[in-house]
């Protein structure tokens, strides 16, 4: 029966990730699990098999990506409408060839089809949205009118809203932390957002907190503070704790406290970040580093997003003097974070196909095989 029953350190074994990544999920509820008596967290293992077995890869993960499919006129309104929703990116077609390939690329949180004013192809592609059981783990809603035909057949999975801001608001709720909150926000001298604790499953997915200095982070930092003319330049992580620097120019400090951090309200946001004067903004002006040495001015950050769109940090530019922020600097800095983001996805892809390869060599040896990697 024990063997039945693992504890926190064996669930992390044999899902093969960190021990603290296997808290982050079983707190955050993608992992079912119980407490003892004496408050320890216990989990089945056959719970931890069929993750493994049905998931595809071994770390079972959420998706932050929303993809919405409208008519043309309708996208600057979705725009709008998710740029106050810190829980997730919103990724906008009006063209269903278009929709349909991110659909397959990013494995979405949810799916928006906005019926209003519809013509065939959108209904007809809500459709086979509902009868593609591959889609199980997104979430479909639909926006019709109270005028229109309710859906019926195929579509029970699909839920129905008669507006935009009902779907969005819907979406926000599904996509809340579950079960016991990583970081409770109304004990937290900071903003987070309602799945911060999703968001720190990804950041230690990434496999980049605590690791060396890496050339192709710096060149990305290098490049802020020239393009901005800025002495400060970093690429931040954000842990539940700590504001981690992954690469720095202009700054001796290896980390501060989280509460220390302006990238709290970076990675809130859908672009860039900038506060002209902290000292003069009541959110930071009592912040050590601006009330006291080294007395900081001005902050510019852009959010970092990993392959399933959470913000893992940011890439930021600081200065000792208060500045405005220029459009051409703004959007210099944002493109350096793109980079970056693409950079994270990039590892994230491979290290999904040389997980997959080690499950074929796994399956291959359990049936008698030489493993496909292997031959030649």
């Amino acid at each position: 029966m024990e063997k039945d029953i693992l504890t926190t350190a064996q669930t992390a074994k044999l899902l093969g990730v960190s021990v603290r990544t296997a808290q982050l999920l079983i707190e955050g509820g993608s992992v079912p699990s119980w407490k003892t008596p004496g408050g320890h967290r216990r989990v089945y293992r056959t719970d931890i098999e069929a993750l493994i077995e049905g998931g595809g890869c071994a770390t079972p993960s959420a998706s932050a990506t929303v993809i919405v499919v409208t008519q043309k006129e309708r996208i600057q309104s979705y725009e709008g409408l998710f740029a106050a929703v810190p829980e997730c990116v919103a990724e906008i077609f009006a063209d269903l060839h278009a929709a349909l390939f991110a659909i397959g690329s990013v494995r979405p949180h949810a799916i928006v089809v906005d019926l209003v004013d519809e013509g065939p192809e959108r209904s007809d592609f809500l459709q086979s949205l509902a009868a593609n059981q591959s889609l199980g783990h997104s979430r479909i809603l639909a926006v019709a009118t109270s005028s229109q035909a309710a859906p019926s057949g195929e579509l029970y999975r699909v839920t129905c809203v008669e507006t935009s801001e009902e779907a969005v608001a819907a979406i926000r709720r599904s996509l809340a932390d579950t079960g016991q909150a990583a970081m409770p926000s109304d004990a937290l001298p900071f903003p987070v957002a309602l799945n911060e604790g999703q968001r720190l499953v990804a950041l230690e997915r990434s496999g980049l907190l605590d690791t060396p200095p890496e050339e192709t982070f710096d060149r990305l930092t290098w490049l802020a503070s020239q393009t901005l003319n800025a002495p400060i330049s970093l690429l931040t992580l954000l842990t539940p704790t700590r504001q981690w620097f992954k690469s720095r120019l202009g700054l001796d400090l290896p980390e501060t406290p989280r509460s220390w951090a302006f990238c709290n309200y970076t990675i809130l946001q859908k672009g860039i970040f900038s506060v002209e004067d902290l000292a003069n903004d009541s959110r930071f002006a009592s912040n050590p580093a601006v009330a006291s040495d080294p007395a900081f001015r001005f902050y510019a950050g852009v959010p970092v997003l990993d392959h399933a769109g959470f913000p893992v940090g940011s890439l930021c530019v600081i200065d000792y003097k208060r500045r405005a922020l220029e459009p051409r600097e703004a959007q210099a800095l944002s493109a350096l974070a793109a980079l970056a983001s693409s950079e994270i996805r990039l590892r994230a892809t491979e290290r999904q196909l040389r997980e997959s390869l080690r499950r074929e060599e796994r399956q291959d040896l359990a049936r008698g095989r030489t493993p496909a990697a292997s031959m030649t």
